[in-house]
Formats: structure tokens, sequence, C-alpha cells
């Protein structure tokens, strides 16, 4: 079942283009994410903690794709 939920996201993340490379690593697994660990703990909670784990694991995503913005930044061919 983790498995299953893994390849969905991935789907989704990836879209439809197949030959397509991620943006970033951990885009491809979530289990590659630092916030994996609180992925799971909002899985795996009671439905009354479920959405104060689900709001920690967004925290994390949140601060996750600010740091990848900020080591974006200086690749930037535009700038």
């Amino acid at each position: 079942e983790e498995e299953y939920r893994e390849q969905i996201i991935i789907i989704i993340i990836m879209g439809s283009a197949k030959d397509q490379l991620p943006p970033y690593p951990n885009a491809a697994r979530i289990s590659d994410s630092q916030c994996y660990p609180q992925y799971t703990a909002s899985l795996n909670s009671d439905k009354s903690k479920c959405q104060e784990y689900f709001d920690v694991y967004k925290e994390c995503k949140k601060k996750e794709r600010e740091a990848r913005l900020e080591r974006n930044k200086s690749r930037s061919l535009f700038s």
C-alpha cells in the first residue's frame, strides 16, 4: 500500500512526460525527502492528530522548497 502511494505521488509529480528528469533529486521518491518522517507520521496517526501531523509535514515541505529555490537561484540563466 505504501509503495502504491509512492507510485501515485511519482506519477503526479512527473506528469505525463516519462522521459523528463525531475527538477530536483527528491522529487522522484517521497521516501528520499527530508520530510518523509513527517509524512509517514501523518499517515500513521489517529484521526484526531492527523491534521497536526499534516501541518508539520506541510511546514517541512515549505522549508524544503524554499531551500531548493535558494539553491536554484544561483543557477539561473537569467540573473
